[in-house]
Formats: C-alpha cells, sequence, structure tokens
C-alpha cells in the first residue's frame, strides 16, 4: 500500500511552495483567506505532520505524486500534492465556504504535455459557462483539430468544453475563470486570429519544457518553475495577498527561464511594455547575489540611466529581498556612477550643467560663431552619440567616422559642426564647467585603463606562478581587481557608447558578466548603441524576447502599437526587432479620445474628468496622471487644476514623487518612462504640438533627420500611452495629431458635451469609452 493512503511520510520539515494558480484563488478571494493561506503554509513547513493542519488523502495523482485535503481555517481548505515521500508539497488550489471540500474534490489536475507543469481546472465549473451546442452554431475553434489545439498547449481535458464555446462572449466567460495560462494564452491568441505557427513560435515554445515531458512523473513535474512560486522565504510568502503585486512573488515562465539561466557571457532580454523587463532584471539580481560567497562588498551593480529610476529599482529589490539583498548591491544611476569614478581620479572638471543649460550653450556657439545651419538639438546629439560616442578627438577622426542611425550630412557640413564643438568645448574650459555627457566620456577612459591594469596584473601574476605585485605597483602596494563580478542594467536602450564603454571596463569578461533588459521601441533619447562595438558580445540564446504583457489591456495595447506601426526598431545591437508576437491577457476598455476647441476648454475638461473619476469611481488622485509634450505645458494644466479646481497636482520631476503624496501627477512624456498609473491623461496630442512643428522644417531639406524626429516622437508617444493600467484617456484641441487613428476628430467625443465653456465643473459625468 502506498504511503499516501494515511498521511506524508517522513519528519521534519518540509519544502511548501504554492503554484500560480492557487495565489491567484487566494487573492481573489481576499486578505483573510490570503493570511489563513500563509498561516497554513507556515505550520505545514514547520510540521507535517501536525494533527491541527487536519491532512487527509485524497487521491493517488500517479507515479510519486498524492493528493491530498487540508484545513488552512475553519472556512477555508487547500488542495496539495504530495511528492518525494511527503518532502515536497505544492498547494495547487484554494476554496472557502461550506461547499470547499466538494469544490476541491471533484478538481482536474494533469501535467501539461507542452510545459510539463502541474495545472489544474475546474470542469463542472467550466462546463456550467459555456451552452450546449446548436445545430447550426459553428464553434470558434472548428478551424483547428483537437491534435493542433494540444500540440499548442492547450490541456486536453479542457477540448470537450472549448468544442461548445460558440461566441465570443462564451469565451471571454471562460476565460474569466482561473485556467492554466499556457491553455489561457493560446486561446487568447487564436482568437485573435493569430497563426498557429506563430502561435507555437511566440507563445507554446517559451513554455515548452527543456526536456520530454512524462505526463505521469508528478515529482519531476513539482519541480518545474511553471507549478511552483519562485520563492520559499517566509517572509516573502507572508506577503501573499497583502502587500505584494502578484508579479513580485512569481515569474512567468519565460521570465524566470531567463532570470535564473547561467550564460557564457553577457545577456539580454527585450521586449514590449508591461512584459516585465524590470521584474526579470531584479530577480536576475538576486539570482546572482544568492551565489555569491559569504562577504560584505557589494559585487553585483544594478544601475539605468537616470535618478529617478534608480530610487524605484532600490525600493523595489528591498520589496523583494530585504536589507540582506540590498547589502550586496551597488544601485544608482550611469550618469552618478560616472561621476563617483571622476571624482574618485581627483580630476578637476567642474560642476556638470543641467540639461537645459547645456542646450543654451549650443544656441550661444552657433550665434557667436555665425555657423546657424545645425539646430541645437542635432549639436547636441551628434556631440554624444558620434563625436564621443566614437571617441573622435580630431577633426580627422570625425572626418572618417560612421554616423550609422544619424542623418547624412556632407564633409563641408561636419567641418562646421566640428568648429561648433570646438567652440563649445572651449566656453566650457572658460567657465570651469563640464557636462554629464563628458563626465561619462571622462569615466569610461579612466575605467578602460583601470581594466587594463588588472589585466596587466592577472598576467604578470599568472606568468610568475602567483608571486605577490607590489614591487610592481609603484610603491602602493595595491592589487587592482574588477569593480564588480556582475552588471544588470534596465532600460538599457537609452544608455550611451560612453556608459557601455564605462560598463564593460567595470567587468571582467566571465560568465554572466553584463545582464541587460531593454526594448529599443521605447527608446526616447536616440542612444542608438550597436553593443558588439563597446565588446559586450551577446548570441544565440544568450538573447531572450518576452512577449506576454500583464499590465496593460488588449485595447490600450492595440492603440499604442499602431502609434509605432511601419517604424523599424533595432534589438539594441547590430539586428533589428519587432513587436510581433507581443500581447496581453487584460480586457478593459477601449482609449477615450476627446477634441477640445481650444487649449483652455481642453485642460478644464480633463480636470473635470479627473474629479469625477475620483469622486464616482474612488480612484485616488495619486493613481492617475497627466502627459504632456513639455514643460511650459505641465505648468500651464497644474495653474488650472489648482486655481479652478482644486485638485491637488505635483509635477513629476527628475527626483520622482514620493508615493505617499495623494496628488495628481503632471509631467512630460519623458518623464512617464518607467512608471505605471490607474488612468493616464494623454493631452495636447493636437497637430503642430505632437510631432512637434519644428521637424516639418526637415520634411524636404533633411529627409534623414525628419525621419529620425518623427520617430522618435512616436516612440514617445508609445511609451506615455503604455504607462495606463485600466484607463486612457487622450485630449487635443484644435486638429488630432497624424499618429491619432484616421477620421478620430470626427468620431471623438466633444469637451462641450462634457462642460460649458464659463462652467468648468458642470457638464455630463457618464461618457464612455469610444
Amino acid at each position: 500500500m502506498r504511503h499516501g493512503a494515511g498521511r506524508p511520510a517522513g519528519r521534519g520539515r518540509t519544502r511548501v511552495q504554492v503554484i500560480r494558480q492557487a495565489h491567484a484563488d487566494a487573492e481573489r478571494r481576499g486578505p483573510a483567506v490570503a493570511e489563513a493561506v500563509t498561516d497554513f503554509v507556515q505550520r505545514l513547513r514547520a510540521d507535517r505532520n501536525n494533527r491541527a493542519l487536519r491532512l487527509s488523502f485524497l487521491r493517488q495523482a500517479g507515479n510519486n505524486g498524492d493528493l491530498y485535503l487540508a484545513r488552512a481555517d475553519g472556512h477555508c481548505m487547500v488542495l496539495l500534492l504530495s511528492t518525494d515521500g511527503g518532502d515536497e508539497m505544492r498547494v495547487l488550489a484554494v476554496r472557502d465556504g461550506a461547499r470547499a471540500r466538494d469544490e476541491l474534490t471533484r478538481l482536474t489536475v494533469e501535467i501539461n504535455p507542452i510545459s510539463g507543469g502541474v495545472e489544474v481546472v475546474d470542469q463542472s465549473e467550466v462546463s456550467a459557462n459555456v451552452v450546449a451546442l446548436t445545430e447550426r452554431a459553428t464553434p470558434l475553434f472548428a478551424g483547428y483539430g483537437h491534435r493542433t489545439l494540444v500540440d499548442l498547449g492547450v490541456l486536453p481535458s479542457l477540448l470537450p468544453a472549448l468544442d461548445k464555446v460558440t461566441t465570443e462572449e462564451q469565451l471571454d466567460e471562460l476565460l474569466t475563470h482561473n485556467l492554466p495560462e499556457l491553455t489561457r494564452d493560446v486561446l487568447l491568441a487564436l482568437r485573435n486570429r493569430m497563426d498557429p505557427e506563430d502561435v507555437r513560435r511566440h507563445i507554446t515554445d517559451q513554455w515548452r519544457a527543456d526536456e520530454e515531458v512524462s505526463t505521469d512523473d508528478w515529482a519531476r513535474a513539482a519541480q518545474r518553475a511553471v507549478s511552483q512560486a519562485e520563492t520559499d522565504d517566509d517572509a516573502v510568502l507572508d506577503a501573499l495577498g497583502r502587500s505584494f503585486d502578484t508579479w513580485r512573488l512569481f515569474l512567468h515562465p519565460e521570465q524566470h527561464r531567463v532570470a535564473s539561466a547561467d550564460f557564457k557571457g553577457s545577456a539580454k532580454v527585450t521586449g514590449g511594455p508591461g512584459t516585465g523587463k524590470t521584474v526579470v532584471a531584479l530577480h536576475r539580481v538576486r539570482h546572482l547575489v544568492d551565489r555569491l560567497p559569504p562577504g560584505h562588498t557589494r559585487p553585483v551593480l544594478l544601475t539605468t540611466y537616470n535618478t529617478n529610476l534608480a530610487l524605484d529599482l532600490k525600493e523595489r529589490l528591498r520589496q523583494l529581498g530585504g536589507e540582506n539583498l540590498l547589502r550586496r548591491v551597488d544601485i544608482k544611476s550611469v550618469d552618478a556612477l560616472a561621476r563617483e569614478i571622476v571624482q574618485e581620479s581627483n580630476l578637476n572638471v567642474g560642476l556638470p550643467l543641467d540639461d537645459a543649460a547645456a542646450m543654451q550653450l549650443w544656441h550661444t556657439v552657433r550665434t557667436e560663431t555665425g555657423l546657424l545651419d545645425h539646430d541645437a538639438d542635432f549639436l547636441d546629439a551628434e556631440f554624444k552619440h558620434v563625436i564621443l560616442g566614437h571617441r573622435c578627438g580630431s577633426w580627422d577622426s570625425y572626418r572618417r567616422v560612421t554616423r550609422a542611425g544619424r542623418p547624412r550630412i556632407i564633409t563641408a557640413q561636419r567641418h562646421e559642426v566640428w568648429q561648433l564643438v570646438q567652440a563649445y568645448r572651449a566656453h566650457l574650459a572658460a567657465a570651469r564647467r563640464t557636462t554629464y555627457a563628458l563626465i561619462a566620456d571622462q569615466a569610461a577612459g579612466l575605467e578602460q585603463r583601470r581594466m587594463a591594469r588588472v589585466e596587466e596584473q592577472t598576467r604578470y601574476k599568472d606568468e610568475h606562478g602567483g608571486r605577490d605585485l607590489v614591487h610592481r605597483e609603484a610603491g602602493s602596494g595595491v592589487w587592482l581587481t574588477p569593480r564588480y563580478r556582475h552588471i544588470v542594467v534596465d532600460e538599457a536602450q537609452d544608455l550611451s557608447a560612453s556608459h557601455w564603454r564605462m560598463l564593460r571596463a567595470m567587468v571582467r569578461k566571465s560568465p554572466n558578466d553584463i545582464f541587460l533588459a531593454g526594448d529599443a521601441h521605447q527608446r526616447i533619447y536616440g542612444n542608438r548603441v550597436v553593443l558588439s562595438h563597446h565588446g559586450i558580445e551577446i548570441r544565440g540564446r544568450a538573447s531572450r524576447r518576452l512577449t506576454l504583457n500583464y499590465r496593460t489591456t488588449r485595447q490600450i495595447l492595440g492603440s499604442a502599437n499602431r502609434l509605432i506601426e511601419g517604424e523599424t526598431f533595432d534589438d539594441l545591437d547590430a539586428g533589428s526587432d519587432t513587436l510581433d508576437g507581443y500581447r496581453s491577457v487584460l480586457t478593459g476598455l477601449a482609449p477615450q479620445f476627446w477634441r477640445a476647441p481650444d487649449r483652455r476648454t481642453e485642460m478644464r475638461a480633463v480636470a473635470t474628468l479627473i474629479r469625477e473619476r475620483h469622486d464616482t469611481y474612488g480612484t485616488p488622485y495619486s493613481a492617475m496622471a497627466v502627459a504632456v509634450p513639455d514643460g511650459a505645458s505641465a505648468q500651464e494644466f497644474a495653474n488650472v487644476f489648482v486655481s479652478e479646481f482644486c485638485l491637488p497636482v505635483v509635477e513629476l520631476g527628475k527626483d520622482g514623487v514620493r508615493s505617499d503624496i495623494d496628488a495628481v501627477r503632471i509631467g512630460t512624456m519623458y518623464r512617464f518612462k518607467g512608471l505605471e498609473f490607474q488612468r493616464v491623461f494623454l493631452t495636447s496630442v493636437g497637430e503642430g504640438q505632437v510631432p512637434h512643428q519644428r521637424i516639418e522644417q526637415y520634411k524636404i531639406m533633411d529627409t534623414d533627420r525628419y525621419q529620425h524626429e518623427e520617430q522618435r516622437a512616436r516612440s514617445l508617444v508609445f511609451v506615455a500611452a503604455t504607462r495606463a493600467r485600466d484607463e486612457l484617456i487622450i485630449t487635443w484641441s484644435g486638429r488630432a495629431s497624424r499618429f491619432l487613428p484616421p477620421n478620430v476628430d470626427e468620431t471623438a467625443y466633444r469637451t462641450t458635451d462634457l462642460l460649458r465653456p464659463d462652467e468648468p465643473t458642470s457638464g455630463s459625468s457618464g461618457a464612455t469609452a469610444a
């Protein structure tokens, strides 16, 4: 007789994990149930023979697998899978109420033949929500045979129910239940008319197990990442259903494999907004720290492109792993890192100009030299991305350099640019000032020289049998080592060539040296870099692509994707990237479009909509944000919100905003990068403002520059639009931007239907999505 016929065999501490479906069960049933499950898990870990747990054998699952029922508390029960003689247990499902036992008993528990993971389905619940097939009705999935559906990852036991689904409404109802994720993803893709081969490539293969799956080997199935929580830390499990979002506790299978993989060198993960790139980066950091030898140093660097995002990463990493994790990680922006390097070298470079002052200096040198053919934006980008990016220290080197991805200019024009650059640098030297771009370039040079010394010391030591080098270090007695063992970069698409040179020189080329996450579709600073040119080689399976969006609804995502249709983007290296296979698992409101007759009416209408969502729907002010094209617009909106509507507002600045301030966030689209809000108001999206009318001057005289500026503007709006989690509202005055759907001026809501010009707080309050 099997040991499972009684209680799980063995004694002592049991390894207990919670599969994703069970976590969703607990979360849906509220904090009290989640708390009960958390407490149960901790008690089961401590002593599985504790009779208060009331474990009872249900049935044999298969080879080395038994199913048990247990009471988490007086109202809540759980279904458990026991493997390895009871040393490993998985919480598979959670139910509460008087019928909890009956509901758990009837659940179907299977091993998915594609992913190899343990999956749970309530067949009676599924069947109750699909009606019998009528004579004339055609099943939605009639065009796909059962073999095709199973090969794509649909759980075989669901096929009879799918044969009865004949309408979109039935499918939507079916998808609201806690279906296994692979099945849900496949059905969503097929419903959206994705070709089965594309489904296989973009979805099924991402879930496919790395080995042949035995649908009877429960011990192996329970060990796969698709079946379990990513952590079994008590402190983290204690957050089930409470303060942590689901994604902070669990990783999607395609994310988990990337976060925990071993690479021979550098690696990258790309993907559209909401696919979890930052989550992967955070879990990657923890994975690397977990494998460090004991110590008190910070051999892992986590960096990103600005201070605001670096602060956010630090807080999220603290939530993920606590102070013990933070103690082993250096977290700072690349510019802060570069400045530390330069200060450490005792170079007297002066204080850096802020972005506005640096741009104003270009205007000054243009006027002084009389060389007016190139504007300040072009000169600043040329200086950063070409002259500093390619280390052009002389006119001859600049004259010969390849300017891939930049607007074309002839040799005579290059010479004018070179003259302007020399004048610019002379001004800086005279004022004893510098720029962040120059600091990054200097830091890269310093680190490259430092790494050269590290390598020289290593070679010498190897050649001399490991003898000490004190006598070779000019009496200093210093033995140099690389600054870091591992580097993780988030928002990699916005780092410059100088940043990458600096980072490459901070870590020795070795397994798992540099891990980067980014998306060229969200590049908003024009930093087009070929990583291989800077010693960062990423090949084959070291380059991964995420395609599943957890944050933005299909409706919002579809509108945002249309903004960049037809544009070509790189893969953060020498290749190209697309959003093929990129999809969302969420459904919600379609984006709303509101047209105003003038700018003031637009601002008042947005304020009215914000107040309505706060007063009627209970949305906190801090969960709503207003994106504008420029700083002047941000001030305009803030003034109207405060003076006419008494709305609490706070501007998004370089260092972010405290999360405990309940006020509407207002900021430029640039400031929205990496942030997330429940409701986003994308404003001033009128022709001439988005994109700015100044780019029209290039349409005939400089077509390369025109295409470059328009793509950057599209990426900027794409970033802002995909910050919305639940609702996106787009507004403008006058004529709509050409980035918006055709004929939107005729189909949009009219702000005059919302309020009368002389009464800012009046009007209807029941507008629905267009």
